[in-house]
């Protein structure tokens, strides 16, 4: 398996894992799939510079994808801070490979200016949340009773990590 930077050719394969974790409830607020369209201008949001999506491979596969993205685009006071989401295909989940993509996207933060990565996820996704803690992000917030799936209301939460410089 390698960890490459993710192009045009990859957008099916990543959308296919996106739409994946729809019906979960817990990986997403999404109710229904996501449009190949709609994925093609999420791409285009994303650049190899600042704001990349990497995947993982395996003999072409696309095992999974994360992508770190703007947070409060627009506001210059937080362009040092990125969004870090992370899907992983249903048939490899569980086998590591999301503290893969983690252990990578935070070890190359400092090649994108990035000094704080979120992430946003569902309080009831305790798979995402005991990940992010085993890379010691904490909670930064939460809040309540926002999501609303099918009657069903869950809180939001933001966790965070302060990415260390190399001079620090």
């Amino acid at each position: 398996m390698k960890i490459r930077l993710a192009n045009n050719k990859d957008l099916f394969q990543i959308n296919e894992i996106y739409n994946q974790s729809i019906p979960s409830r817990t990986s997403t607020a999404d109710l229904e799939p996501i449009s190949i369209e709609d994925r093609k201008k999420w791409f285009a949001e994303h650049n190899n510079y600042k704001y990349p999506i990497f995947v993982a491979e395996n003999e072409e596969m696309i095992l999974g994808w994360i992508s770190l993205s703007p947070y409060r685009p627009g506001r210059m006071a937080l362009q040092y801070v990125a969004e870090v989401s992370y899907f992983i295909h249903e048939d490899f989940q569980n086998l590591g490979l999301g503290s893969e993509l983690l252990d990578f996207v935070i070890n190359n933060s400092h090649k994108y200016e990035i000094k704080n990565l979120i992430a946003i996820l569902l309080e009831h996704n305790i798979q995402s949340i005991k990940l992010l803690e085993k890379f010691g992000f904490e909670k930064w917030g939460h809040m309540p009773n926002i999501a609303n799936f099918d009657g069903e209301e869950y809180g939001h939460l933001y966790y965070g990590l302060k990415i260390m410089s190399s001079s620090t």
